[in-house]
């Protein structure tokens, strides 16, 4: 291996450091090809996150948080800050579908009276690499093959599945992936995690160790396996046409923001390192203190101007946040400027509206393809006497930026701390916290995904890589892909924590989608209630048919229909009202209830049924709620609607 001007690479894992804890540095050039080398590759659509969507928002400082940090956005409860946000997956191109499994980031940008700040996450806690010499090499092994660029959005293919096997500190991060939280319900309930350790600085110079999470109000919830697959051929827009009638109704989605802190001088305190961005803080360890809230009050005008033009660097920060040692982090600080420039065509990019800080900027640069603010002044350099010394530097005290002026010292070197090579003890705790459902579904996941590998030999790896992890689960999974079950066993661990799990989440029946499927001569009076009742609590109603205009109850109630059987699917949909009634071709409107009846059933969905809908239910069932002869009805069922799934189904 060489670098391009042909210099034999002695080591391709890690960045140069001060030390194997120290920064990275400047003068790592053969970290600076590689990474430059991968950001230029795509042209012009993002080398990852192509396809992302957006919003505008707000958010509200919930408590001052001027004891740990300066950052003025954080420094008074009820302080409110302009921003917008734009969610994104990983693996496909532009024109991939939103539900495929993958990774997915949310980067937002707070147009702050200090400047722009953005907080970069995923929702993950937990990064497939901890030094960002290795993110290319993930990436290209993640993505489409150069041949022929298959696959599209996943990564069930050998090439992800061989680099897996072979780099065991990325199997953390893809047992998240092929967990629940690989396949969202909605951009509205995904939780997301900085990964990076970040400082806080407050005025008297003090840093704490800080890394940020946003946590969705509505909590967070997944799609099962087939349930995404389905969607991304019915509906590849799912989750962007999702946030956008959200807002559009004004049930305005909402997350969270929390911090853990940990003091500087705790930092080896942990049976983790702080440092290491592919394993996670525990909130039972590292209690998340609930700051303030995001709200996403308005959609974008311009996909382009305001979504694809959007360039977000981790390095955009204000007084009161500085940087870590973080590997991953000190590589993300030169690798994304870089990156945008390019994609954007100019230094120039800051400039686009979306991009510009709200607050004045001043500078001494000029010039280049794009520049947008028409520059008046014939002094561009600093220290000068004819216009004064303007623009001039901002001591700390008046609000100029300082880095916080850690201690660096040890041997420049390509290494990483041995504190970083734990690989298996925080999966093992992963799996450990989850419930029996959220196993199985893991399971099935990587049996799906291991199971598309063509190579025998590489599915036979990672099954002996996970067996670090459980080894029943290892045996399982072996079993369903034809290799052998592995020997050895899993790191002897029983730590669990419950904040692993999406079964502590929230529950809501708030904006959940509601399927009524109605026909000619249903009761008018009982149908009306249970919709208006629908409508205060908020639940979004789609009322479904066999044809489009409208639907007339006994008593003359009109209702207009949203959708035929033939234009959407109950795949679309988190639970149904079975209303019934007649219709031209009774034989196929009632199989067409059969089977949207059946799909939400099999799948655990809340299924409400209306006094005259009985015929379609032989028996009671968990989360099946009847209308005749309960008063309640209407309460139980949003009561149901808000529970989601109902897995003790039988």
């Amino acid at each position: 291996m060489t670098t391009n001007e042909g210099r034999k690479r002695s080591q391709d894992q890690d960045q140069l450091k001060a030390g194997v804890r120290g920064p990275t540095l400047r003068q790592d050039y053969e970290f600076f090809e590689k990474m430059s080398h991968f950001v230029h590759e795509e042209i012009p659509e993002r080398v990852v996150h192509a396809r992302g969507y957006s919003a505008h928002g707000e958010f509200e400082c919930y408590q001052s948080m001027k004891h740990v940090t300066k950052a003025g956005f954080l420094q008074e409860a009820g302080k409110k800050t302009p921003l917008t946000v734009r969610f994104s997956t990983v693996q496909g191109p532009k024109g991939s579908y939103d539900t495929a499994r993958d990774l997915r980031c949310q980067g937002v940008k707070l147009y702050t009276e200090d400047g722009n700040l953005d907080l970069t996450t995923i929702a993950m806690p937990v990064l497939i690499n901890n030094d960002a010499m290795k993110f290319p090499d993930a990436m290209h092994a993640f993505q489409s093959k150069q041949d022929d660029d298959i696959p599209t959005a996943t990564g069930a293919h050998d090439r992800f599945w061989d680099y897996v096997a072979n780099n065991p500190e990325a199997l953390h991060m893809v047992q998240w992936i092929m967990s629940d939280r690989g396949i969202l319900r909605s951009y509205r309930m995904m939780e997301s995690w900085s990964i990076n350790t970040y400082l806080f600085v407050n005025d008297q110079g003090k840093a704490t160790f800080m890394r940020y999470v946003w946590k969705p109000v509505l909590g967070v919830h997944s799609l099962l396996q087939d349930e995404a697959l389905t969607i991304g051929g019915l509906d590849p827009d799912f989750h962007r046409r999702d946030l956008r009638e959200a807002i559009d109704h004004g049930a305005y989605p909402e997350y969270e923001l929390g911090v853990q802190l940990i003091p500087m001088e705790d930092e080896f305190k942990y049976d983790f390192d702080v440092l290491d961005p592919a394993k996670f803080w525990p909130e039972e360890l590292v209690p998340v203190q609930i700051i303030g809230k995001m709200t996403l009050n308005r959609n974008i005008d311009n996909y382009f101007t305001e979504s694809e033009q959007v360039a977000f660097n981790p390095a955009n920060v204000v007084p009161g946040i500085d940087f870590s040692n973080d590997p991953v982090l000190q590589g993300r600080l030169m690798a994304y400027r870089d990156a945008q420039q390019h994609r954007l065509g100019s230094a120039n990019y800051d400039e686009l509206p979306i991009n510009r800080p709200v607050c004045p900027f001043h500078n001494n640069q000029r010039r280049g393809y794009m520049r947008q603010r028409i520059d008046v002044d014939q002094v561009n350099y600093h220290q000068n006497s004819l216009a004064n010394n303007t623009p001039y530097t901002t001591s700390p005290e008046e609000g100029g930026y300082e880095h916080y002026p850690k201690k660096v010292e040890g041997h420049v070197i390509r290494a990483r701390s041995e504190s970083f090579k734990d690989y298996f003890s925080q999966p093992r705790i992963f799996w450990n916290s989850m419930t029996p459902v959220e196993r199985q579904h893991t399971i099935e996941a990587f049996s799906y995904q291991l199971g598309r590998v063509k190579s025998k030999s590489v599915r036979q790896q990672n099954v002996n890589l996970l067996v670090n992890v459980d080894k029943e689960m290892a045996c399982i999974i072996a079993d369903n892909i034809g290799v052998d079950r592995p020997s050895g066993s899993h790191v002897p661990l029983s730590t669990s924590y419950p904040s692993l799990s999406q079964a502590n989440t929230p529950r809501n029946a708030k904006t959940q989608k509601v399927g009524v499927l109605i026909g000619n001569g249903f009761n008018g009076k009982e149908v009306t209630n249970v919709l208006n009742y629908l409508q205060q609590c908020v639940v979004f109603v789609e009322v479904i048919s066999e044809t489009l205009g409208t639907v007339t109850g006994a008593d003359g109630t009109e209702i207009k229909v949203d959708k035929t059987f033939l234009t959407t699917s109950p795949y679309l949909l988190d639970s149904l009202y079975v209303v019934g009634g007649q219709s031209k071709n009774e034989t196929k409107f009632h199989q067409d209830i059969t089977d949207f009846v059946n799909t939400a059933y099999k799948h655990y969905k809340p299924i409400g049924v209306a006094t005259n809908a009985q015929s379609f239910f032989q028996k009671a069932a968990e989360g099946v709620v009847f209308a005749e002869a309960n008063p309640d009805f209407e309460e139980k069922f949003v009561a149901a609607i808000g529970q989601q799934r109902f897995w003790d189904r039988k």
